[in-house]
């Protein structure tokens, strides 16, 4: 990309791993709390990275950013988590210029979701995007990527139907209850953790079961009181998590912690329990199998349980594609021009010298010289100059190398190359 006037020396890297070949305990590893997030982008900064975007959600945990070599941005990776570099290299991925580029449009348009066409990544990126650039960590080139994506998602969402149906992790999750729990309304659920997924398996399940008796509980209770209000649900203390355990059916876990919060020893009752961890890292203890029981399903078991318009929603995809190549166009234009914007603006200051000199040499031989009008001419002349040099470079079937060397040697434009 250094070809383009983005990054000199710099390559544009995506690294990575995702559910794909990671399982959710190596996943969790990787998984990068807001705190760790910006603690990564600190590093970057001392590290003099120039421009990267961080993302790490249940599903994958990705940098987007530029470096002489990928292991620069692994690095700040297993810095910032639980991670090692022997573990990553097994289940990883590392695409880099055009591949990098296509990865983002994929992954942000819900094509290489774990429930296809699920589409809260793209939220992710935005936000990260805006981190980074309130740490001087975002170049025009990401920052323009990551708005073609958006766009490719928002048009991809509106014109195919390819988010129609459940596609969801929290959908998947109420699906799963609804098919393995007798009697759903009458069941008493709780939900402790209400991040995104908790917040929207919350919304699917009143809207879904029709119940009366979901309890909330949130480490920081105004969270969960906002969302409680809006369902007219019950909260309870975060102190009487272990309470409220013992009196439910049904125990959603949502809670972003990065050890397990729930385990066998806060289960005391005898009855039937079943347990949906959606957490990553997880964060229901594997040992709450040795309980009879109760019956523990992790997210990675949810993501494969899809409705049936999964077919229909496969049959979009090539429709999807179309759009993505259409704004991958659209960006690679933009891309194409920054590697002769320097010139042609060097090229205009040329010429604005030029018409400067020849300017006030006719002020000294014209007594009654239009000043204004000359102005307006000469500037149009200029214009249509370096739109003609740049409309040539852009549909240049030849070496545009070439043609730039060409115009820099001609206009000597050398010394002035950089601006």
């Amino acid at each position: 990309m250094e070809e383009y006037n983005i990054s000199k020396g710099n390559t544009f890297y995506a690294i990575g791993l995702s559910y794909k070949k990671a399982d959710a305990e190596i996943r969790g590893h990787f998984s990068l709390d807001e705190s760790s997030k910006l603690d990564l982008l600190e590093q970057a900064k001392e590290n003099n990275v120039e421009s990267l975007i961080v993302t790490s959600t249940c599903n994958r945990t990705e940098i987007y950013g530029f470096a002489q070599h990928p292991f620069q941005l692994i690095k700040l990776l297993c810095d910032n988590t639980k991670g090692t570099v022997d573990q990553f290299q097994k289940v990883a991925y590392v695409y880099k210029n055009n591949d990098a580029v296509s990865h983002m449009f994929r992954v942000g348009s819900g094509l290489d979701s774990q429930i296809l066409g699920d589409f809260e990544i793209i939220s992710q990126l935005k936000v990260s995007a805006k981190i980074s650039k309130k740490y001087s960590l975002l170049n025009a080139f990401l920052e323009r990527l990551v708005n073609s994506v958006i766009q490719a998602s928002k048009r991809i969402k509106t014109e195919t139907g390819i988010s129609s149906g459940a596609t969801s992790v929290s959908f998947a999750s109420v699906q799963y209850i609804f098919d393995n729990v007798e009697d759903i309304s009458n069941k008493n659920i709780l939900l402790f953790g209400t991040g995104k997924i908790g917040r929207n398996t919350c919304e699917n399940l009143v809207k879904h079961t029709k119940n009366k008796h979901i309890t909330l509980i949130n480490r920081t209770k105004n969270k969960a009181e906002k969302i409680a209000g809006k369902f007219d649900l019950i909260v309870k203390d975060y102190a009487n998590l272990q309470e409220e355990i013992n009196k439910s059916d049904v125990l959603i876990v949502a809670t972003g912690a990065q050890n397990p919060t729930v385990d066998k020893h806060i289960i005391q009752n005898h009855k039937e329990l079943l347990i949906l961890d959606l957490s990553i890292p997880k964060n229901v203890n594997q040992n709450v199998e040795d309980l009879e029981n109760v019956s523990l399903v992790h997210l990675d078991y949810l993501s494969q349980v899809t409705d049936k318009t999964l077919e229909k929603r496969k049959a979009q995809i090539p429709h999807a594609e179309v759009i993505i190549e259409e704004i991958k166009s659209e960006f690679n234009s933009w891309l194409e021009t920054r590697k002769f914007a320097p010139t042609i603006k060097a090229l205009k200051h040329k010429l604005l010298d030029f018409k400067a000199a020849e300017l006030d040499t006719q002020r000294k031989k014209i007594s009654d010289f239009n000043e204004n009008q000359a102005e307006i001419i000469s500037n149009n002349i200029i214009q249509k100059i370096t739109n003609h040099f740049a409309h040539h470079l852009k549909n240049d079937n030849g070496s545009t190398e070439e043609s730039l060397e060409l115009i820099k040697k001609v206009f000597q434009l050398e010394s002035i190359s950089h601006v």
